[in-house]
């Protein structure tokens, strides 16, 4: 399958946009818990877009849709934040890069496709450019949080190429719709059960909460579906190399934080990787 170009760009919004999430999340949210802050991102955004596009999955796509759901947002997005909250953002985002890797493999189990060494290569190079983007010498482990970090990156990469080979048979709004609004309502038992009650928020609490569901989530996961629509599984994973990379210039910008030699070659080493990604697709 040739890459479209125009296809690529608009798809690479999505991880870019989901790199705030840690600047965000850190910021401007300190008091919410992990569990209630990724439902918090998905309920309320798969409603607003249930309410514009009125349409209900019909036969198996309940099923499917909550799958993917739970696949795409639930266990995604909570293993996301717990990994965020208990490791470092290199660590963190270290092993959250290993989804290329795994979506390698996966794919032709799957969906019949090929493994191309070309593809391992990138999604090497990738991991081995995020490292050197956020990893740091006094880096530390925690094993919970490595734990969430692989869990997340499994799951979504799982629902990546499900989302390929099940291809809903609606638009891409009533698509993000459903599984924004399966996955968030999967959440709410952990969220009010486990967790301690969501605090007061305040005036930046709800800028952050609707930057996170109304533009990290609605509106980039239908790009992001888009995109998996239109190309090679590998290739769109690849683009996820892109959040941690956002996240360290955002860090650079608006935190004061420097750049050094080897995080400027693993800018490099990132986009290297998409760009072997493609070749190999090509």
């Amino acid at each position: 399958m040739r890459t479209n170009a125009s296809d690529l760009l608009l798809t690479a919004i999505a991880p870019a946009v989901w790199g705030s999430t840690y600047i965000v999340t850190t910021q401007f949210l300190p008091g919410f818990s992990p569990m209630t802050l990724a439902m918090l991102r998905a309920l309320p955004a798969g409603l607003l877009l249930l309410l514009i596009v009125r349409r209900l999955p019909t036969g198996i796509w309940w099923l499917r849709a909550f799958v993917l759901g739970a696949l795409n947002i639930s266990i995604f997005l909570s293993m996301l934040f717990v990994a965020a909250y208990r490791l470092p953002g290199g660590v963190a985002g270290t092993v959250a890069a290993s989804q290329p890797l795994i979506v390698v493999f996966l794919a032709p189990a799957l969906l019949g496709s090929p493994v191309r060494l070309l593809s391992i290569l990138a999604a090497l190079v990738g991991m081995g450019g995020v490292a050197l983007l956020v990893l740091t010498p006094h880096a530390a482990l925690d094993r919970v949080g490595v734990a969430a970090g692989l869990a997340g990156a499994a799951s979504m990469a799982c629902g990546n190429i499900l989302t390929r080979k099940w291809r809903p048979p609606v638009s891409l709004l009533a698509f993000t719709a459903w599984q924004l609004t399966f996955g968030g309502l999967l959440l709410v038992p952990a969220a009010f059960v486990f967790e301690p009650a969501v605090p007061v928020p305040t005036a930046a609490n709800l800028l952050a909460l609707a930057w996170l569901g109304l533009i990290g989530a609605a509106l980039t996961y239908a790009i992001w579906f888009r995109g998996i629509a239109r190309l090679e599984s590998a290739v769109v994973s690849s683009l996820l190399f892109l959040s941690p990379l956002t996240a360290v210039l955002l860090g650079w910008m608006f935190l004061g934080q420097t750049l050094s030699l080897l995080q400027i070659t693993g800018v490099f080493a990132v986009l290297g990787s998409i760009w072997l990604s493609q070749r190999a697709a090509g």
